[in-house]
């Protein structure tokens, strides 16, 4: 994500005729804001949702490419946002942060976001993506931005979220509807800085090409089924089976690593781990880790995350056409 220079408030959106005032989703008496610095307390959705991939697209597009790509990520969150009942605060860098009525309306915006960002072609040969967290809970309104333990954890959950994922909290989950709640799943919990308890993270699943199947209610909290990870590299074939598992991919010998003969990748390239019932690789290097899965376009990494799914390979620091040397990946 890039760094965010200033964030300005948006302005104000004028509702289309015949629909309720955006302003109703604040408190009866949140009117004040006009009037200054008075703050206000309310309870509303705060989402964050950020474009995967800008940080790459500035580098090898150009600033004036770039700037247009992201634009039209952040027009097409706009018009999700809006068309759920919810309201854009304000944009940062290539981040939104938008207020939603109901944790259903943030739901189906922040699928829609993803399903229209998913769509566009890739730019410059970089696919970009979304990361979208979002929580229900008390905010402060003040001088049309809102501040509050809510925005933090809001805010954390899109950190959580690898491209192309969407993050509530559990407690937020239990607010759905029972059409929404059908399709998510528990995940894994986490400590966020100023609250006594850990946050139990819980993932929305908005499209069935991501290897993963809607969850009844009754079996939410059921233990995930196991999943094995085998890689697959000249002679070695290794499989990552235990919870919590990790393996470091590089061209350096480490205590539980994979050593890669490229002068591509670097000495520490990548990292896989284990992460409740996925496989996260995580790029680490200077040249990128270029990740294919069996039947979708190739996705550059550079210092970003990716689940990795079904089959494919994964090339160091130049894609897999070119590449010498390949691993290749089997989730079974």
């Amino acid at each position: 994500m890039t760094l965010p220079l200033y964030a300005m408030p948006e302005p104000a959106i004028q509702s289309p005729p015949g629909q309720r005032p955006v302003r109703d989703l604040l408190a009866p008496d949140a009117v004040a804001e006009a009037k200054g610095s008075m703050e206000v307390s309310r309870q509303t959705v705060v989402l964050f949702a950020d474009v995967s991939g800008s940080t790459k697209l500035y580098e090898t597009a150009g600033d004036a490419v770039a700037m247009h790509a992201i634009e039209r990520c952040l027009g097409l969150m706009r018009r999700a946002t809006e068309v759920a009942g919810g309201r854009v605060v304000k944009t940062i860098g290539d981040e939104i942060m938008a207020l939603f009525p109901t944790p259903d309306a943030a739901t189906g915006a922040a699928a829609e976001m993803q399903h229209a960002i998913d769509q566009l072609l890739p730019v410059a040969n970089t696919k970009l993506a979304l990361r979208v967290g979002f929580h229900y809970g008390p905010v402060m309104q003040r001088d049309g931005d809102v501040f509050g333990d809510t925005v933090n954890v809001a805010s954390r959950l899109a950190e959580q979220a690898v491209r192309g994922q969407i993050i509530t909290s559990s407690e937020t989950m239990a607010m759905l509807g029972p059409v929404f709640r059908a399709w998510t799943r528990r995940l894994y919990s986490i400590q966020v800085k100023g609250k006594a308890s850990e946050v139990e993270l819980c993932e929305v699943i908005w499209s069935q090409r991501a290897d993963t199947t809607a969850i009844s209610s009754h079996r939410m909290a059921a233990k995930a089924a196991p999943v094995v990870l085998r890689l697959r590299y000249r002679e070695l074939d290794r499989r990552l089976r235990r919870n919590p598992d990790a393996i470091t991919i590089g061209r350096e010998q480490t205590p539980h690593g994979m050593v890669v003969d490229d002068p591509n990748a670097s000495r520490l390239h990548c990292t896989i781990e284990r992460r409740q019932d996925r496989f996260v690789l995580v790029d680490h290097s200077s040249n990128g880790s270029f990740v294919t899965v069996e039947g979708d376009a190739e996705v550059m990494l550079r210092r970003e995350e990716f689940t990795l799914r079904k089959h494919g390979w994964i090339a160091f620091g130049q894609p897999r056409a070119s590449a010498a040397e390949v691993l290749e990946f089997f989730c079974e």
